[in-house]
């Protein structure tokens, strides 16, 4: 067994359940009236894949191309808790699928978006790529796939590929394929004979180690290199139950399960298990997703940070003591948040003030100054450090830009060299003249 992530590669979509009672006709047509009780969103494709994965307690890093738009941000806002979102550009439209249901029946399905992945295997993908236990690659024909051959290149870790019929043709030598009977149909040009033979060839035509033809509530027929075919029937039947994301499910089991040493039979057991259970629960509509947006002021720094990198926003960090909060602070923090979209607040802790400033310092205890700062609506987090620098805090959240006042213009900051490791801006803010709490101290005195 490994604690190493798993890495999944694909294309997300946002899917929306709109769910309601359709108890009469509409009267200009003949069809059903909805009356909407919710809506529930949750991410589709990979982002599900990655999602139920992470639920089953296994490290989950998700490269993805995510849109910039609406639909975009709301898809980071719902990802961003669980797992690390590594995202790629996206050219177009987020895809949105949104199902109008009732009665636990879907009455009508509409897609929007027409996004596709930019070809751009980041250098952060390659590092996460690097370190991973086990790879899957969840293509829906999105373009994300394109860019596996790159990034799996000479990676000794099993590579599971779930294709897609408008995806990319499986990369030889995955540890595991998992086509439907539809998708399998695809990748046989010579004619499909059943998931048997079809397993059985396309072992052989993709140079895969094993193929699982997944059969629905029939389960899966796999097929190993050199071996016969043999039928994974699941332990649970569910019939007539929403099937939706099933196939996720089993990947994503299977990939986890080979991570962890399995051999190709015993990972499709456990995904057929894992899916048969997870379409018994109600499949994709039972997944409650808690969604979580940029405005909503996470509790703690590091959320923020994680939160404003998921959604491509710029993260803004400035440090100091904060003693005796005046006009000059406010000043700095509420032009240090314009430079970007979140503002974390690194603050010296008491035993850090006394060291720097002196034994009659700070005025204010720590608890007392960090609550005054995070009553103030330019600021999104405060961090507290102990150190006498802000170095360690920064390497934490990683900020795209340092703000300082004023009075350091010119000088070496001691935090420069850690600055400078994952590059950085920093930001020197002018500081308001004769406001400081020096200042202020001796005019109390």
């Amino acid at each position: 067994m490994t604690d190493r992530p798993l890495v999944v590669l694909g294309d997300t979509l946002l899917d929306v359940d709109v769910e309601g009672e359709a108890d009469r006709l509409c009267p200009d047509a003949p069809v059903p009236v909805v009356d909407v009780a919710t809506e529930r969103a949750r991410p589709g494709g990979a982002g599900l894949a990655a999602l139920l994965a992470a639920r089953d307690g296994a490290g989950v890093v998700l490269i993805t191309a995510v849109g910039d738009d609406p639909d975009g941000h709301r898809l980071c806002g719902l990802l961003s808790e669980e797992l690390d979102l590594v995202r790629l550009p996206l050219r177009g439209g987020t895809v949105r699928k949104t199902r109008i249901r009732a009665r636990g029946q879907t009455l009508v399905r509409l897609d929007t978006g027409d996004g596709t992945a930019r070809y751009s295997p980041t250098a952060e993908a390659l590092e996460a790529v690097r370190r991973a236990g086990a790879v899957l690659v969840s293509d829906y024909g999105r373009g994300v796939a394109r860019m596996a051959r790159e990034l799996l290149h000479g990676l000794d870790v099993p590579v599971v590929w779930d294709p897609h019929p408008r995806g990319e043709q499986p990369m030889p030598g995955c540890a595991l394929l998992t086509p439907s009977e539809a998708e399998a149909r695809m990748l046989c040009t010579s004619g499909y004979h059943g998931p048997d033979e079809a397993a059985r060839r396309l072992v052989r035509s993709l140079r895969a180690k094993a193929v699982a033809v997944t059969t629905g509530e029939r389960g899966a027929v796999l097929a190993v290199a050199g071996g016969p075919p043999t039928t994974v029937p699941p332990p649970v039947h569910a019939g007539g139950q929403d099937a939706c994301g099933a196939g996720d499910r089993l990947a994503g089991a299977a990939a986890l399960a080979l991570r962890d040493g399995a051999g190709a039979e015993e990972a499709v057991t456990i995904g057929v298990g894992e899916a048969s259970r997870f379409v018994e629960r109600g499949g994709a509509a039972g997944v409650k997703v808690q969604e979580q947006r940029l405005g909503d002021r996470p509790r703690t720094a590091l959320e923020v940070a994680r939160l404003t990198r998921a959604y491509g926003g710029r993260l803004i960090a400035t440090g100091g003591c904060f003693d005796l909060l005046h006009a000059g602070h406010v000043s700095l923090l509420r032009r240090a948040r314009a430079l970007g979209d979140a503002l974390v607040v690194c603050v010296n802790s008491d035993d850090s003030v006394r060291r720097l400033k002196g034994r009659s310092r700070p005025i204010v205890d720590v608890r007392d100054r960090v609550e005054v700062l995070r009553a103030l609506g330019c600021v999104d987090a405060v961090l507290v450090f102990d150190e006498d620098t802000p170095a360690a805090a920064i390497e934490q959240l990683r900020p795209d830009v340092w703000v300082k006042g004023g009075d350091y213009e010119g000088e070496v900051l001691p935090e420069s060299e850690v600055l400078g490791r994952f590059g950085a801006e920093i930001v020197v803010l002018s500081t308001l003249p004769g406001r400081s709490t020096t200042n202020l101290i001796r005019e109390i005195q």
